[in-house]
């Protein structure tokens, strides 16, 4: 009960956080796109700090975030590898439900760092308007983030790879770096409760672009299947999310 207790106060206390936030940078983000990239920084560097002390989880990233123009292809378990992922890398933007620019303070934010909106059923066309926009220069090169399975997945469930991810990589011929993570085990995908310990999001070694399509999904699921399933035994929580 305390530590449900304790998980709400931060969970309140993380939006109040955004909205204030949101606001006070609001200016320059509005005229320049760095000042919303501060903002989502400076929100990350909080999220994560107080996470720490509030609700007892530590954060870890590892290998190498990428820092040239890459896609990373991501497992996403919950809020939190959002803000790591992020966090960690120095231009990322994300491939994102059409509706979240609708959302106060996070629309704004997102629509001024380059992220992509994506029709549902119609990501296809959305990729080939992102390729476009980067070759002409109207989009800013940097770190496009996609996660592959389309949707937040609890630790241990199974949930096919969309073959977007596929399409993304061979339109913007860039490589692809595969991100593994944990989170989910510690800050749940769904509801209040944030449990101790460490949440991992391990950045694995680059896939080069060129690979066919079928190549390059197998070894995204493997790749990333693999590392998060062993990130989720070092805490101690077998491949079926159990104890």
């Amino acid at each position: 009960m305390i530590q449900w207790l304790r998980s709400l106060v931060f969970v309140i206390q993380i939006y109040v956080a955004m909205a204030v936030l949101g606001i006070l940078f609001a200016p320059w983000a509005l005229v320049s796109s760095k000042g919303a990239f501060a903002a989502c920084k400076t929100y990350c560097h909080w999220v994560l700090w107080t996470a720490r002390w509030m609700v007892g989880i530590r954060t870890e990233v590892r290998g190498t975030p990428p820092q040239d123009d890459v896609m990373i292809a991501a497992k996403h378990q919950s809020f939190l590898d959002i803000l790591m992922i992020f966090k960690s890398v120095p231009a990322g933007k994300f491939i994102m439900k059409r509706e979240l620019l609708w959302t106060p303070v996070i629309g704004i934010y997102a629509w001024r760092i380059g992220c992509v909106p994506v029709n549902r059923g119609q990501r296809g066309t959305a990729i080939k308007k992102m390729a476009a926009d980067v070759e002409s220069g109207r989009q800013k090169p940097g770190q496009l983030i996609i996660y592959s399975q389309g949707t937040r997945v609890a630790p241990g469930a199974k949930v096919p790879y969309k073959v977007g991810t596929a399409a993304l990589y061979e339109q913007t011929g860039h490589g692809c770096v595969p991100a593994a993570t944990n989170v989910g085990l510690f800050w749940p995908r769904k509801g209040i409760l944030r449990k101790p310990g460490l949440a991992v999001v391990e950045f694995l070694p680059k896939i080069e672009a060129g690979l066919s399509r079928s190549e390059f999904m197998t070894r995204i699921e493997r790749e990333v299947e693999a590392a998060s399933d062993r990130l989720m035994a070092e805490a101690g929580i077998g491949p079926d999310g159990v104890h």
